[in-house]
């Protein structure tokens, strides 16, 4: 099978570009089973040389908010009060373990995103 693991920006471009020509393998063929190892490879590599940042809790709830049509008033069962809600969505108030538990659950957030810092937001520094 001759492959090799993925070691500088040459061989990831390689590997993405044969990727790309085995797209169509079928599952449990010898150019199937190349697919899945070059992905992995890939993905191993991405992972190390290009991580994701977890997004700002916030801006987390409301992109979740957005992609879901949600407004406010509809995360009162997670937050608490439609004031607590505002309080929360501007940064003024923290999310405590139990809001973030039910936001969680509720909106599918990861928790690791919503357990991050929030960004300081309206102060200046």
């Amino acid at each position: 099978m001759n492959i090799k693991p993925i070691k500088t920006v040459d061989d990831h471009r390689a590997a993405l570009k044969e990727i790309e020509a085995l797209m169509t393998a079928e599952i449990d063929t010898p150019e199937g089973d190349r697919l899945d190892i070059l992905a992995t490879l890939v993905e191993a590599y991405e992972l190390r040389h290009f991580p994701m940042e977890l997004p700002d809790p916030i801006d987390a709830i409301k992109f979740s908010m957005e992609q879901k049509g949600l407004t406010p008033k509809d995360l009162e069962p997670m937050i608490g009060r439609l004031n607590r809600v505002y309080e929360i969505l501007g940064g003024k108030r923290p999310l405590t373990l139990a809001m973030i538990w039910r936001l969680h659950e509720g909106l599918g957030i990861p928790a690791e995103a919503l357990i991050k810092p929030p960004l300081r937001r309206g102060v200046a520094g």
